[in-house]
């Protein structure tokens, strides 16, 4: 069995038994398709196969990849997967069904992703799934560190030229990039000199400014935290879901506890929060374990062996 979580900044492949044992786990670089292309994830991910030691193909794999966000983007990355012959079964779609599997074994479920970007899907006991594009303010989505970033230097900038509400934001951007001023860090990012994904360095010191009072960025956290609730009462209710597990992970949600403890704050009636502590990639083993059939004993074997590292 292979498991593979795929992520932006990186890939994690793990292999099991179909009793449950972990065979190997490792870790490469990051594999969006929407930058790398589809051939270029699934060499990766046949590059991690051969480092694990998989005698190819292995029965089942769960490809669980970033920018497999449309159908077009999963049909594409299956044929590349398929062609790449790492697996006879494949099961191919969207990084954040591995932290919902990794998240519950309940069957009425949700889960939100919140690291660079932003998404959500959810499931339900009668075989019912939902999952959105999640592309970026084309599709209507706010959130993510980098969207946070962005948000706080143009509030800064702002700030720093009388236009907005004073905020320490002012100072700890200037600090953070090493210039006079924040409108010469946004020319940076404007022509390019500073990467726009630098951006997501940001959202620490925003949270952290936060937790101190300042009033800005303690609205933009209450904004994120707000979408976040708003993406699990939009994915109950498709499902028609009264009550649901809801799965959040990522970064921003893991690694910020006052992030988590506004959202569990506005979530709907009926949603029991569960922050993941386990790696995304023990979600793409388990959904590997599912098709081929194995035993709750396995699952919980592999949970155990995965969490122990």
């Amino acid at each position: 069995m292979i498991g593979v979580d795929g992520g932006n900044t990186k890939t994690e492949l793990a292999t099991a038994t179909i009793d449950g044992r972990v065979v190997a786990r490792v870790t490469g670089p990051g594999s969006n398709s929407h930058g790398l292309g589809a051939a270029a994830v699934a060499g990766i991910v046949s590059a991690l196969a051969e480092e694990a030691g998989v005698e190819t193909p292995a029965g089942h794999g769960a490809f669980f990849l970033c920018g497999a966000d449309v159908p077009e983007d999963i049909d594409e990355l299956r044929a590349a997967v398929v062609a790449a012959g790492v697996a006879r079964e494949v099961v191919v779609d969207n990084d954040t069904f591995a932290l919902l599997r990794a998240g519950t074994d309940r069957p009425d479920a949700v889960a939100i992703v919140c690291g660079a970007g932003i998404n959500s899907v959810g499931r339900r006991s009668d075989g019912r799934v939902v999952r959105y594009p999640a592309l970026g303010w084309e599709t209507g989505d706010w959130g993510g560190a980098e969207m946070l970033g962005r948000e706080a230097l143009s509030l800064a900038a702002r700030a720093e030229d009388g236009r907005g509400r004073e905020t320490m934001l002012v100072r700890r951007i200037r600090d953070h990039f090493g210039a006079a001023t924040v409108e010469a860090v946004g020319i940076d990012v404007h022509y390019r000199r500073l990467p726009h994904a630098r951006l997501g360095e940001l959202a620490p010191l925003v949270v952290a400014a936060a937790n101190e009072g300042d009033a800005v960025a303690s609205g933009l956290v209450d904004r994120l935290a707000g979408e976040i609730a708003e993406l699990a009462r939009k994915a109950m209710r498709d499902l028609e879901l009264e009550e649901a597990d809801v799965v959040l992970g990522g970064g921003m949600l893991r690694g910020e506890p006052v992030l988590a403890e506004r959202v569990r704050a506005l979530l709907p009636a009926g949603a029991a929060p569960i922050v993941l502590t386990e790696s995304p990639v023990t979600g793409a083993v388990l959904a590997a374990l599912d098709v081929a059939g194995a035993s709750p004993a396995a699952k919980q074997r592999v949970r155990e062996e995965l969490r122990g590292g």
